[in-house]
């Protein structure tokens, strides 16, 4: 049983361990380097330009002449997990069809093709967020933008872009929040909604919207696998509101995000009452853009009342009707030259004590770290091309608690070998190249 938790924790990595990048699509469009909208030059922050870039729809332009709206990513890893065998292979292959199609419709596509093991692949509908937006619109004396994102990630679609499911970095765990796409039965990428945005005063911002799971078997057709299936979703909102302040060679932002649903999961049981709310604060020093240094703080706590009360394994002890997760993510990201970065994150993710719902200990709490160097020597004005990309990363995940506990975390009982924390840890060596 041990080794299929283990599969999972290295599923969960490799989630985290990845985000959207730059995408030399839009870079063509507008004819601005990668990285004048990225803080490094191959993503994933974005600056504040690129910020108003996904505000606007992702349709500023610079008119000289029709580009196509294409781009592509293949990624190869090398995989050293602290348990297990050592893996070369390459991991993921991407299509992107992101850019403008008028002056108010643009948007991005993602589709990818994973490495499953065993030389098998497997092609899946991505990240999407589909935009009409209205730009330039006088509200009183000030100036608004309005919008609306057709998206299939609740928070993707944020342009502070430091949301769990914008930066992919949430608390790996056995349970966790909706707004954590790597929680189980997430609705990162099964879901389907939209929202309606405004910025004004180039400051306020504002969304609010909905969102409805996927059938089952529309998420077969997608490339889903029916084990992650996020359940059946009822009135469903989203909202999201920050204030943005870009000084120049410096920004910060505050804001505050809800997402309530009522969701069956299995689809032939009962309802659950799950309602998300968190804040997040962001800072970047952008200067020169020589020295550049963000940091993030994300909060997600989420409110369950319970559908279904699971048969209990301890006479007399019941599950309870109504629990919390919380996740938290701290992450500080220095880059030097747009080319060189470090990055460091701490990740959280505790939930309400049931010895009936959490095997083994009835405590789910994960505590990891995640720790990042790079180098991308393309996507700058003064470098070999503005218009393609190359990153090499070294990636080490480390885990110091999993399901509450740093040792036997999975529960072997005597006579078997057990799994520790540490045993989680992986190191990966990776390599992309977009174009």
């Amino acid at each position: 049983m041990h080794r299929v938790y283990l599969w999972l924790a290295a599923a969960l990595l490799l989630i985290a361990s990845t985000s959207a990048q730059a995408i030399p699509a839009y870079a063509r469009q507008t004819g601005n380097a990668c990285a004048d909208c990225h803080a490094g030059a191959y993503g994933p922050a974005l600056t504040p330009y690129g910020m108003r870039f996904k505000l606007n729809g992702y349709t500023d332009t610079d008119s000289n002449g029709v580009k196509i709206p294409v781009s592509a990513q293949i990624t190869g890893a090398r995989n050293v997990p602290a348990e297990g065998k050592s893996s070369d292979e390459l991991t993921e292959a991407d299509v992107y069809i992101a850019g403008r199609a008028t002056d108010n419709i643009g948007g991005y596509i993602k589709i990818a093709t994973d490495n499953s093991g065993d030389n098998k692949f497997n092609s899946h509908l991505s990240d999407v967020d589909l935009r009409f937006v209205l730009k330039d619109v006088n509200v009183g004396k000030k100036e608004a933008t309005f919008g609306v994102s057709v998206n299939n990630n609740p928070g993707f679609q944020d342009p502070v872009s430091d949301l769990f499911a914008s930066t992919q970095l949430g608390p790996p765990d056995v349970t966790g929040s909706l707004l954590n796409p790597s929680s189980p039965n997430s609705l990162a990428e099964r879901v389907i909604g939209a929202t309606v945005y405004g910025l004004y005063d180039s400051d306020w911002y504002g969304e609010i919207g909905t969102y409805t799971s996927l059938p089952v078997s529309e998420q077969d057709r997608l490339g889903y696998a029916p084990s992650g299936d996020p359940g059946k979703l009822g009135d469903t909102g989203y909202a999201r509101f920050a204030y943005m302040k870009d000084l120049k060679k410096q920004f910060f932002s505050a804001g505050v995000v809800a997402l309530t649903t009522k969701r069956d999961l299995p689809r032939t049981g009962p309802p659950e009452d799950v309602t998300d709310l968190g804040y997040d604060l962001t800072y970047q020093f952008i200067g020169n853009r020589k020295n550049i240094v963000q940091a993030s703080f994300v909060n997600i706590l989420e409110l369950r009342h319970y559908g279904i009360l699971p048969a209990s394994p301890i006479p007399g002890v019941t599950a309870l009707t109504q629990g919390a997760v919380h996740d938290r993510t701290l992450s500080l990201t220095y880059t030097f030259l747009q080319t060189y970065s470090v990055s460091i994150a701490h990740l959280e993710s505790t939930a309400t004590r049931d010895v009936v719902r959490y095997e083994p200990y009835g405590i789910p709490d994960t505590t990891s770290n995640q720790f990042i160097v790079s180098w991308a020597p393309f996507g700058k004005d003064d470098s070999f091309t503005h218009l393609a990309n190359l990153k090499l990363s070294a990636i080490w995940f480390r885990f110091s608690q999993f399901n509450g506990a740093s040792q036997n975390v999975f529960g072997a009982p005597p006579g078997f070998p057990p799994t520790s924390a540490r045993d989680l840890d992986a190191f990966l060596v990776m390599a992309s190249v977009a174009f």
